[in-house]
């Protein structure tokens, strides 16, 4: 069997930025746990695999571990693949996923993604969370995530956290925050739990992220920049109950995955 694979970088305009995923087109499902050594073997923070079912197309996203509820950058590459390299893509890609329908459009060089939006609501840190990130102090929130919020974008920057410490804790993963003066909010993301020790640029948290920033700096349409070393930018507008979050995204490659 012959498979096409594509890697796309989520949120970036150039390759080499952004968010790396792979994306597998397929035609029907493969079992589950072909779908797991595909991802383990792409060794990427995300693998998207869609079918399509009439107008709407069936996706899943897979870590190289774990299969995951939501995945933003993953679903803009696969976004990118319908509208470029298969034939006749609708205007509206609408797909099917464990967290219900998400909806993608262009918004001129950009895709839009449209999700549901989540707020936060302020927790006490677990355990040994603040140390194993370096920091003494910082506002914690949650969603799915922990939202950890530091004063400023160079407190960011420099984390270096202790991984192993942070595996285990009872939530997906975690992101710090902080205001910016290049952007309106930057961040990083930290995802041992799910096999992703540093997320470059994670969609689905913004889906909580731009939630907080809109309430704090009073306004809707937020851009915002996530990533240590490797960065990629989005644009984020809170709609109601849901936030639509932008960005670009380049082919690195296509190939074949033979099984």
């Amino acid at each position: 069997m012959k498979l096409d694979i594509y890697q796309v970088d989520a949120f970036s305009q150039q390759v080499f930025g952004g968010n790396p995923a792979a994306v597998c087109p397929l035609t029907e499902w493969l079992p589950t746990e072909q779908l797991h050594h595909i991802a383990a073997e792409n060794n990427l923070s995300e693998t998207a695999f869609f079918v399509p079912r009439g107008e709407v197309y069936e996706l899943r996203w897979l870590t190289p571990e774990v299969e995951v509820d939501l995945c933003g950058h993953a679903t803009l590459a696969a976004a990118w693949v319908l509208i470029h390299k298969l034939p006749n893509p609708p205007e509206i890609l609408r797909f099917a996923t464990r967290s219900g329908e998400l909806r993608v459009t262009r918004n001129g060089d950009e895709l839009a993604m449209d999700f549901p939006a989540k707020q936060p609501e302020r927790c006490e840190p677990p355990a040994g969370m603040l140390s194993a990130l370096g920091l003494e102090h910082a506002e914690v929130y949650a969603t799915d995530d922990y939202i950890v919020v530091v004063d400023d974008e160079a407190q960011v920057a420099a984390l270096t956290p202790d991984f192993a410490r942070l595996k285990g804790l009872p939530k997906r993963g975690i992101a710090v925050t902080a205001k910016s003066t290049r952007f309106d909010f930057v961040s990083r993301w930290f995802g041992p739990n799910v096999g992703v020790n540093e997320d470059p640029v994670t969609g689905s948290a913004h889906t909580s992220l731009a939630p907080f920033w809109a309430e704090r700096l009073g306004k809707s349409q937020l851009s915002a920049e996530q990533g240590g070393r490797r960065r990629g930018q989005l644009r984020c507008e809170l709609k109601g109950d849901r936030v639509i979050i932008s960005g670009h995204a380049a082919l690195y490659l296509q190939g074949t995955i033979y099984l």
